[in-house]
């Protein structure tokens, strides 16, 4: 009798485990709206059109003043009215990328999280190879190639191949922009927004690598996928990328200042980001020299932190220009 019992638990046990792989993986795909009228349509069908069916979509309307979430409704109803029980637009005041994109990740119930820009699109068929390579490698972090769109000509952009437990270095290397940074290339599990504090910039650029750094330094294994999934829209008058260079240098430094700080007195066997402290220490020094930020004033540790800093080869600040900022804060 106890030997039937036994293997009739065995059986609910083994029925439980194939149930659970049978669960399908849902993606919830989060897309901030903020003057994208001109791109919303093209998007929106990019990501509609995907082939695979489990996917949540959260379009967050960041105080938009176009018709962007107009004519997307007009498109929902025109011709993907079937798919409004996965679709969610959310309303708020504008607040900024990084508030908007948290705002998605509120509303998010997929198993992975993957973030998108409004302005951008998407290949056709990504989703269902985003998910067949979490079924193969039950990754936390599935990351893959990318593509500029100029006006007239397209430029792929492939990411470098890292073993799955290579965190670290995709963390450095993401940092001094020999890997990519964004957000629009990794799709990423989402127990690990809930299972740690991933803090947000308080400045819009590098926002992306702000939080994939924290991302990647939380999670326990990545996979790469080779293939062009993403589509990077180059031209947007309302980019980011079109700001004064010494402002975007500045946000820059300011958003991993305070990175720095969020995470300085975390055990380095518990930091995501310990790789790339001194980095950000000796290029915030270096950029408030070259372009005249007066951090030194704002960030009264910051010399001090900066003499301890180690210098490094394969950073985005030259050695000769590390060696003057080092001699530099010798004064301060």
């Amino acid at each position: 009798r106890g030997s039937t019992l036994l293997r009739v638990q065995d059986a609910k046990w083994q029925t439980k485990v194939m149930t659970m792989s049978q669960k399908p993986i849902t993606i919830s795909i989060i897309a901030p709206m903020y003057g994208v009228e001109n791109y919303i349509v093209e998007y929106a069908e990019s990501v509609f059109s995907q082939s695979y069916p489990h996917i949540e979509f959260i379009f967050v309307n960041d105080g938009t003043k176009d018709r962007s979430v107009e004519l997307l409704e007009e498109l929902i109803e025109r011709k993907y009215a079937h798919l409004k029980p996965q679709i969610k637009i959310i309303n708020k005041e504008n607040g900024g990328l990084p508030a908007a994109r948290r705002t998605g990740l509120d509303h998010a119930t997929g198993d992975y999280i993957y973030h998108n820009d409004s302005d951008d699109w998407i290949s056709e068929g990504s989703i269902e190879k985003i998910v067949r390579k979490i079924k193969e490698t039950d990754a936390d972090i599935i990351y893959f190639n990318y593509v500029k769109e100029y006006p007239t000509r397209s430029s792929i952009k492939r990411e470098r191949e890292y073993r799955a437990d290579q965190q670290r270095d995709y963390v450095r290397n993401m940092y001094n922009h020999h890997s990519f940074g964004t957000l629009c290339n990794k799709c990423v599990r989402r127990s690990i927004y809930k299972e740690n504090e991933i803090y947000s910039p308080k400045y819009g650029y590098a926002e992306d690598c702000f939080v994939s750094t924290q991302l990647v330094g939380y999670s326990s294994s990545l996979a790469y996928l080779d293939e062009n999934i993403y589509h990077y829209r180059k031209g947007n008058p309302n980019a980011l990328t079109g700001q004064q260079r010494r402002k975007r240098k500045r946000e820059y430094a300011l958003n991993f200042l305070a990175l720095y700080e969020k995470y300085r007195d975390v055990p380095v066997e518990k930091n995501p980001v310990a790789v790339i402290f001194d980095d950000i220490l000796i290029q915030a020094g270096w950029y408030s020299i070259f372009y005249r930020l007066d951090l030194f004033k704002e960030y009264s540790w910051l010399a001090a932190a900066v003499r301890k800093a180690k210098m490094r080869m394969g950073t985005d600040v030259w050695l000769l220009s590390q060696l003057i900022t080092k001699i530099y804060c010798l004064f301060k």
